[in-house]
């Protein structure tokens, strides 16, 4: 099953820190990365800054597009008011398809702030178990994926991060 999710880090380089790691646990066989990018947004920036690599081949135009989404037009967007609202609206039509809503749209550009930075991960056929041992205990929140509940609580049960 291919899984869509963004983890919250609570500095800078936390998401970078993670990506290593993910990209360690790759190399093991605990996970296939589809496709990722890595949001660091400094403490005195403007905006933040996307990091996207191209990961395997499984790679699609619809992940490209919504990196450059994320992380030009999402952030573009001032945080308050109504037109918050109304471009977050749009970008969801934009994203309609991955499984991405309006409200984790809303989630995101209001969560990645600041001095905080973001994994964004499109990942399949994951260790759960092994993964978690790795990733368990960092300082990261789970604040948008396309699981199911039930999915979802497993996925914090095993990384914490609610």
């Amino acid at each position: 099953m291919t899984t869509f999710t963004v983890w919250k880090f609570d500095s800078p380089d936390g998401a970078l820190q993670a990506e290593s790691s993910l990209q360690a646990a790759a190399s093991d066989g605990l996970v296939t990365i589809v496709d990722h990018a890595v949001m660091v947004w400094e403490h005195d920036a403007d905006k933040p800054d996307l990091h996207h690599k191209h990961d395997g081949p499984k790679r699609g135009a619809a992940w490209g597009a919504l990196w450059g989404i994320l992380g030009g037009a999402l952030f573009a967007i001032p945080v308050a008011g109504v037109v918050l609202g109304a471009g977050i609206g749009a970008l969801a039509k934009a994203t309609a398809g991955t499984g991405i809503t309006k409200d984790d749209l809303e989630r995101i550009r209001t969560e990645v702030t600041p001095g905080t930075s973001a994994l964004f991960l499109v990942t399949e056929d994951a260790d759960m178990d092994r993964l978690g041992e790795r990733f368990h205990g960092r300082d990261s929140r789970l604040i948008s994926t396309n699981l199911t509940e039930a999915e979802r609580e497993t996925l914090l049960e095993t990384f914490g991060g609610g």
